[in-house]
């Protein structure tokens, strides 16, 4: 979870009227540099990195980038806080408290439209987590919330443990391996109480998982692009790449092809609630040719070539 207000923009070395392809070239610019690859056991540089996917997950996203031009650190409850202006002629009744951070921001922004009472106003949403239900005096059920937590795909390698503040609560919730994109999962019970006595509602937690530079993921598997040198493509010999999980040394056969695609059984992301399975990682191998070639290698090139020309001859 964010810890404090991260200034996208500046994240990115951009101001707010830049473009979608100057927020795309600084984005994988600083993805370069400061990915795991290039800064291995820097704990400074993972920081950053995760900072600036986190910038280029909401600035590449023009609805996102709409709510937080306009909301700033506030920008998740963007349709929240839309809610409460539609709905403000509505009276709702809602006993919680709101807790520190929206709160402040809520009262600044509305706090004239419902007289500063802070405990019976329109819309009824005033949270972070979620929307708002009419007040009732039966022992009508607690109001539910929702919030969103980004993932990166290493985070999905393994179950894990989040820790949640919802209402001033320190709730720890369990994120498990091989989650989805847009994924949801139901906590029962850690929503709002009821303002009347009855059950307390319900958190719904949806996952996002960001891009990652280097990966593509299609459910369980997941696709690698990497570089192959000439030589090692004609004569064979082994490759090292990083998977997600570590260093994997490949076989290369002799007179390996561009574009030739080896698959890595068992190397992807972990099956959702199939413990022990997993995806394939596919690589593919991206034959690089040498840019210069000094004099000596330019004659031995010449020599190949005429050798490939000659007749066959026969005995």
């Amino acid at each position: 979870m964010q810890t404090g207000f991260i200034d996208y923009y500046q994240t990115l070395g951009l101001n707010k009227n830049a473009s979608a392809e100057e927020i795309k070239k600084a984005y994988r610019k600083l993805a370069r540099q400061y990915h795991p690859d290039v800064t291995a056991n820097n704990d400074e540089a993972d920081r950053k990195f995760k900072q600036i996917n986190e910038a280029n997950e909401v600035l590449s996203d023009p609805e996102k980038r709409k709510k937080y031009d306009a909301y700033g650190e506030q920008w998740q409850y963007a349709d929240q806080i839309e809610k409460m202006r539609r709905n403000q002629g509505q009276q709702y009744t809602y006993d919680t408290d709101l807790g520190d951070g929206f709160s402040d921001f809520f009262h600044s922004v509305f706090g004239s439209m419902f007289g500063g009472g802070g405990q019976s106003f329109g819309g009824g949403a005033g949270h972070p987590f979620g929307g708002g239900r009419p007040g009732q005096r039966a022992k009508s059920k607690g109001q539910d919330y929702e919030t969103e937590i980004s993932l990166d795909l290493e985070d999905l390698l393994e179950t894990s443990k989040r820790t949640l503040n919802v209402d001033g609560r320190q709730i720890r919730i369990t994120v498990p391996e091989g989650v989805t994109d847009g994924q949801t999962i139901r906590v029962r019970g850690q929503g709002a109480a009821s303002p009347h006595g009855g059950e307390n509602g319900d958190l719904y937690v949806k996952f996002k998982v960001r891009k990652h530079p280097r990966f593509e993921r299609k459910e369980a598997d997941l696709y690698l692009k990497t570089e192959l040198n000439l030589y090692t493509a004609i004569l064979g010999g082994e490759l090292e790449i990083k998977s997600l999980s570590g260093p994997i040394r490949l076989k290369i056969k002799p007179g390996t092809q561009n574009g030739t695609s080896l698959r890595l059984r068992g190397k992807g992301l972990p099956l959702y609630k199939k413990p022990g399975e997993h995806g394939d990682l596919f690589v593919n191998l991206q034959v690089q040719l040498p840019e210069t070639l000094s004099p000596q290698e330019a004659e031995l090139f010449r020599q190949l070539a005429e050798l490939q020309q000659a007749p066959a001859q026969t005995r």
